[in-house]
């Protein structure tokens, strides 16, 4: 094993600010040129010489025949031509004029041509048959493998078969960027990672978002010279060469001292990228310098997106099986708060749903002063003052944290069993909230070296360095709770609005109940004033002409008492109809409709026989229009247009001759129907009056009537979900139309 040597203080305070991208150097085991489009060199690694005996600055401005030779220039020059995108390509095997041979990679980036030489012992181009019984014999086991941590197990192996590696290990980044080590694959002399964690600092950002854009890099040697580019500047852009792409590109001086550090003198990382984000990594290393083959690296790579795609789909399926498992019981949460009317109460009683839906331990509803409580929950007076916290601050529609003491001062002591909370405001204007309460979760994380511990100051006698430590160290949590899941956040914003969607539904059926009472108690009150008012007048005639009757006992004259006889008679009638017509009125709003198909023209037919008494002896033209056949309720159909037809038989009393006409309109969405008559028409001004009970525009010595005939006609209407209204210039007649809306027909 090569023993790396003691290498020079590192300044790691701006480690994060590091220009990773351009080094300005590459790794020493090939060389770099980089072309114009007519394929002179333009710059040249430093190490030009040593490979093909030309010196780098002698390089510049020169022809690619003149730095590698005619042949292998020629050999070249037709792949290099082509603009194949950033992503290094093989461009084949060539042997240089001193001999020597070389994996050609070339990639267009940065206004340039990157050219890069890897030195081989083969002269034969490289043999991809690698790659085919790799990918292939993964592919057969994937299936077999039951969770995402077999399928790392396998990929392991399968790399660790192909590079000879000591140790190859797969890693997943969680949320705050650890890495913890799911698979390995070792030899025995190999110390273990498997079930270890590497803080988020051993991968700054930076670092993290090249892994996304170049999804391989090899480091043959850490001990390694870099090889500076001549020029420093890329002639093209004037700046350093950003050679993110480029498989010799030079690494971090920190992380070749961190290599050495392990024990790691060549290593190879090859990143998982699922949906866009750096899922984690498969990192191999090795105690010695290793060189791995452009083939054998294509395959690793080829390999790691496949396992990147099979992780996609096992996260997909289990995201999908959660998610119907959580809106499973959330519908039917919602299945229970429609039950009854007190929506508090219909949450109370779904409370074991609750706790199932956010997976917690317990549950809270505070409305207002009122705290209901299931589960295992802090004490009333804590939840009390947690939502004064949470209204003062505003934490949005969702409030969700694992580790509550960290932001509520108070948290300290709900610890046991409140350390994760999620919280959503039922209302924006009263402090209604809903908690969900999950409780501590005591666990120990197995780190690969103190992550806390503090590197020695500059000056000290130990040197300032990467992390020198990478023995197990073990750290106990306290004060968190099980993470919250993304769906279960997303999915309790859908709980809140469809919450929200029941609770404005009641507040709405509330309102309009509140408008019905309204209606009906100012309807009751003119109800009652006219009955006591109608009925009154009928019953005083009675006894006024009864009184007048029986002073009258002993006189001769029989024909007053005929006449009073008569009265009493007509006023016990009218009161007799008025008692009728109220009976009628209100079996309107009672009787359960039986609709069905109507044909308007038998119903007006049937109605005209009816008034046939009525209109005897009268001379009236009647123009009944062709009418449509309509869905409603005979019955009440009939009695409402009785009275529409009734009413102008009764206001044309006084034309000779009197015209009433009934027609109908087609309109899309609903049928209209008109009486119109050329009777007495009223006065628009109170035509807001007109369908109301008892209300007359008329006197009753003029036109006689209960009041309770068009009343009867808009509860009829509006009991098919219709709407009536009337027209009319006083003097010369009146139309009463009302529209039956055409979703009630077949």
């Amino acid at each position: 094993m090569t023993q790396a040597a003691p290498a020079p203080a590192l300044d790691l305070s701006t480690c994060d600010q590091e220009p990773i991208r351009t080094p300005g150097s590459i790794q020493p085991h090939g060389f770099m040129l980089t072309l114009a489009p007519d394929l002179a060199v333009l710059q040249a690694s430093a190490n030009l010489a040593a490979w093909s005996g030309m010196a780098a600055e002698g390089a510049i401005g020169r022809p690619l025949a003149d730095v590698i030779g005619a042949a292998a220039a020629q050999r070249l020059a037709p792949e290099l031509a082509a603009d194949r995108g950033p992503h290094p390509y093989y461009l084949g095997t060539v042997a240089t004029a001193n001999g020597r041979h070389f994996d050609v990679l070339a990639h267009r980036w940065d206004g340039v041509t990157i050219a890069e030489f890897e030195a081989v012992d083969r002269a034969e181009p490289a043999d991809f048959r690698n790659l085919y019984p790799l990918i292939g014999d993964f592919l057969l086991k994937v299936n077999e493998a039951g969770s995402i941590e077999s399928l790392a197990q396998l990929a392991c192996q399968h790399v660790r078969s192909v590079t000879g590696f000591g140790r190859v290990l797969v890693y997943r980044f969680d949320a705050d960027g650890h890495g913890h080590v799911m698979a390995e694959a070792r030899d025995e002399g190999y110390h273990s990672y498997l079930g270890q964690h590497f803080p988020a600092s051993d991968i700054p950002v930076q670092a993290r978002e090249l892994y996304k854009l170049s999804r391989i890099r090899l480091i043959q040697d850490a001990t390694y010279t870099p090889a500076a580019l001549v020029p420093a500047l890329n002639p093209v852009t004037g700046k350093p060469n950003d050679l993110s792409f480029a498989a010799l590109r030079s690494v971090s001086p920190v992380h070749l001292q961190y290599m050495r550090n392990m024990n790691t003198l060549a290593s190879m990382s090859v990143s998982l990228v699922v949906k866009g984000r750096l899922w984690g990594l498969i990192s191999c290393h090795n105690e010695d310098a290793a060189p791995v083959a452009f083939e054998k690296r294509t395959a690793c790579e080829q390999l790691g997106q496949i396992l990147a795609l099979c992780i996609e789909s096992r996260e997909d399926a289990a995201e999908l099986q959660f998610r119907l498992e959580v809106r499973r019981t959330m519908v039917s949460m919602l299945a229970g708060l429609t039950q009854g009317s007190d929506f508090i109460e219909n949450l109370a009683n779904v409370f074991p749903d609750l706790l199932r839906f956010a997976r917690a331990a317990g549950a809270a509803i505070v409305v207002d002063d009122r705290v209901l409580t299931y589960g295992d929950t802090p004490e009333q007076d804590d939840i009390v003052a947690l939502v004064d916290w949470l209204t003062l601050h505003d934490h949005g529609d969702v409030f969700h944290t694992d580790k509550l003491s960290a932001l509520y001062p108070a948290g300290e002591r709900l610890v046991r069993n409140a350390s994760g909370l999620l919280a959503m405001p039922i209302s924006r204007i009263h402090k209604h909230y809903l908690l969900w309460f999950r409780p501590e979760w005591v666990h120990t994380i197995e780190w690969a070296g103190n992550p806390h511990a503090k590197e020695p100051a500059p000056g000290a006698p130990t040197q300032l360095s990467p992390r020198t430590s990478f023995a197990a160290w073990r750290e106990t949590i306290h004060g968190t709770s099980l993470p919250w899941h993304g769906g279960e956040i997303e999915l309790a914003l859908e709980f809140r609005t469809a919450l929200l969607g029941i609770a404005l539904e009641r507040a709405e059926q509330m309102a309009e109940l509140a408008e019905e009472l309204g209606r009906a108690n100012k309807e009751l009150e003119a109800f009652s004033y006219s009955v006591s008012h109608d009925l009154r007048a009928p019953l005083r005639h009675i006894v006024g002409f009864a009184d007048l009757l029986l002073e009258s006992a002993g006189g001769e004259d029989a024909q007053q008492r005929q006449r009073f006889l008569r009265n009493i008679k007509e006023a016990a009638r009218l009161a007799g109809k008025l008692v009728d017509d109220l009976l009628s009125f209100s079996q309107m709003g009672r009787a359960s409709l039986r609709p069905t198909t109507v044909d308007m023209n038998d119903l007006v037919a049937a109605c005209l026989d009816k008034l046939a008494l009525e209109t005897r002896g009268r001379n009236i033209d009647w123009d009944i229009g062709p009418l449509p056949t309509i869905w409603a309720d005979p019955a009440f159909l009939h009695l409402a247009v009785f009275n529409l037809l009734s009413n102008a038989v009764k206001f044309t009393g006084q034309r000779d001759p009197a015209a009433i006409r009934v027609h109908a309109e087609d309109h899309p969405h609903e049928t209209v129907f008109h009486v119109a008559d050329n009777g007495a028409g009223f006065n628009m001004e109170y035509v807001h009056k007109l369908f109301g009970v008892f209300q007359r525009l008329h006197r009753m010595e003029d036109f006689a009537g209960t009041g309770i005939g068009l009343a009867n006609v808009r509860r009829i209407v509006e009991r098919h979900n219709g709407r009536v209204w009337a027209q009319s210039v006083q003097g010369e007649g009146a139309t009463f139309s009302f529209a039956l809306p055409k979703q009630n027909q077949h």
